[in-house]
């Protein structure tokens, strides 16, 4: 079955959107797992990190949506592998982040939060917006 121009201009449109807000939804994600550490290095939740969970950012539900539907949306997109990359960066600087707080180093995990922690996370975000900027208008 051959779609019409018109069908396939609309389904273009929808996918946009789609992809659009999927990575709206991935900037939360990302927002919320930061939300959560702070507030385990804060003490309002008992809720304990593991550095080693920490590292592994594919599971977390942004690294989820990279390598899976966000990889399918955006993987073409030459800001994909730096992204990628960033998420990796990000969650190495949260594990230390954990690491030096569980060891009661707070001097050492506050160079860690103000430094390596907000650029990754930033970078995240930003690359994040730079793709969804890259998507074509609906």
């Amino acid at each position: 079955m051959e779609l019409s121009d018109s069908t396939r201009d609309a389904w273009s449109a929808d996918s946009t959107l789609l992809a659009a807000l999927d990575i709206d939804a991935a900037i939360n994600a990302h927002e919320r797992w930061k939300t959560h550490l702070l507030d385990y290095l804060e003490g309002r939740t008992r809720r304990g990190l593991d550095p080693a969970e920490v590292r592994r950012g594919e599971r977390s539900t942004l690294g989820r949506w990279l390598h899976g539907v966000g990889r399918d949306l955006l993987g073409h997109q030459p800001a994909y592998g730096v992204l990628l990359a960033r998420h990796e960066f990000f969650h190495e600087q949260a594990a230390q982040l954990v690491e030096w707080a569980q060891l009661g180093e707070w001097n050492k995990a506050v160079q860690v939060l103000n430094g390596g922690y907000r650029y990754g996370s930033s970078q995240v975000v930003l690359l994040l917006k730079e793709l969804k900027r890259g998507l074509p208008a609906a």
